[in-house]
């Protein structure tokens, strides 16, 4: 739940790690010193790096394609000479399933390699111990990182569908922003305009009236200044049934289902309702970035003298370490007197309680 995303430089030195199997090119040479064989071994590595330099660095799937193409050439050149040029094709099973989308193109492509291979087995008289460990590793490894590479893009679209939202979300919270001061401000500064502009011209004539209007001027901006205060504070929180919908709304964007049960709102002070919509609202974030669930239920019930909210799903998230967000709602939580539980039990589980009456502000 509280994961993170791979950085670019991280993925590139993973890559590089996995390379290192091209070490295999020199067991050959090592087990059978024959005349030349060290030579065409290191320009086949030689080669493959720089294949392999070109494919991590470029943006383009044409060029990924091409440089898969030329890996999987290079594999049955020196697979004529040298037994441990299967790791070659195992990268190219490696490779597809990241540059293809289609899964019946790349089996089908995983099929014609695996039959090139044991046509060029028969045709040179190669041996088939090689040959059937190559094939089975492709297999492994290919079939895996079909699964893998699905996997990576359904958490992409997730991601960018999250960050629509978010965008979106912050466009029309700034739409309603201004809308709010506008109908807070607008007449209120137009009320203090006409007073001012009273007042400055009964400076002169009438002294005591223009006292009179200065001070009415002085509440009115008093009033105003404390509905810009409301004004903020309304948007710093949505209230709690508005949370709900809310994360009813972004759950559904990320392909996760909302059981909610909430029989009533009522009853609840304003710090407390604050609160649990906050809470709420970084449970949902957290479940679309990190759980990878399908399922999420929320509960909101009074027990026992509290009132409790609990909210569950069905993800696969481990890793429960404090993070700002989970420390921010702890604060407020237990401001009121309350506790945070989180814990890890076929998904992830927060319950948060909160005694009946609780005074207070969240902070």
């Amino acid at each position: 739940m509280f994961g993170r995303q791979m950085p670019k430089i991280e993925r590139k030195a993973v890559a590089w790690m996995w390379s290192a199997y091209s070490l295999f090119l020199f067991i050959d040479p090592i087990l059978d010193p024959r005349p030349g064989l060290w030579m065409k071994s290191i320009t086949v590595f030689l080669t493959y790096l720089a294949i392999f330099t070109v494919y991590i660095s470029t943006g383009s799937e044409t060029i990924k394609r091409c440089m898969i193409a030329c890996t999987f050439v290079l594999g049955l050149v020196a697979f004529s000479f040298n037994g441990g040029a299967t790791c070659l094709f195992i990268y190219t099973a490696a490779f597809i399933p990241f540059s293809f989308v289609d899964t019946q193109i790349i089996l089908g492509m995983f099929a014609a390699e695996a039959g090139i291979i044991i046509a060029e087995r028969y045709a040179l008289h190669l041996g088939w111990p090689n040959t059937i460990i190559g094939l089975l590793l492709m297999g492994v490894v290919g079939g895996s990182n079909v699964f893998f590479a699905q996997q990576r893009r359904a958490d992409c679209k997730l991601r960018m569908a999250h960050e629509e939202i978010e965008a979106l979300a912050a466009l029309a919270e700034r739409e309603r922003i201004a809308r709010d001061l506008h109908d807070v401000l607008g007449h209120t500064l137009s009320v203090i305009t006409l007073k001012a502009e009273l007042a400055g011209r009964l400076l002169q004539i009438d002294p005591q009236r223009a006292a009179l209007e200065i001070a009415d001027v002085e509440r009115t901006a008093r009033k105003a200044l404390s509905e810009v205060r409301e004004a903020i504070g309304g948007y710093r929180t949505r209230g709690l049934g508005a949370e709900i919908e809310a994360a009813r709304a972004t759950l559904d964007a990320a392909g996760v289902q909302l059981i909610a049960e909430a029989p009533s709102l009522s009853g609840l002070s304003a710090a407390e309702e604050t609160v649990l919509a906050l809470a709420l609202r970084e449970s949902v974030t957290n479940i679309v970035r990190h759980a990878k669930a399908t399922t999420c239920k929320l509960r909101f019930f009074s027990e026992s003298g509290r009132r409790r909210l609990l909210v569950e799903d069905n993800g696969n998230a481990t890793d429960l370490r404090e993070g700002n967000g989970l420390r921010g709602m702890r604060e407020r939580v237990e401001s009121l007197g309350g506790h945070v539980k989180l814990e890890h039990r076929a998904g992830t589980r927060l319950l948060i309680e909160l005694p009946l009456q609780a005074e207070g502000a969240a902070s």
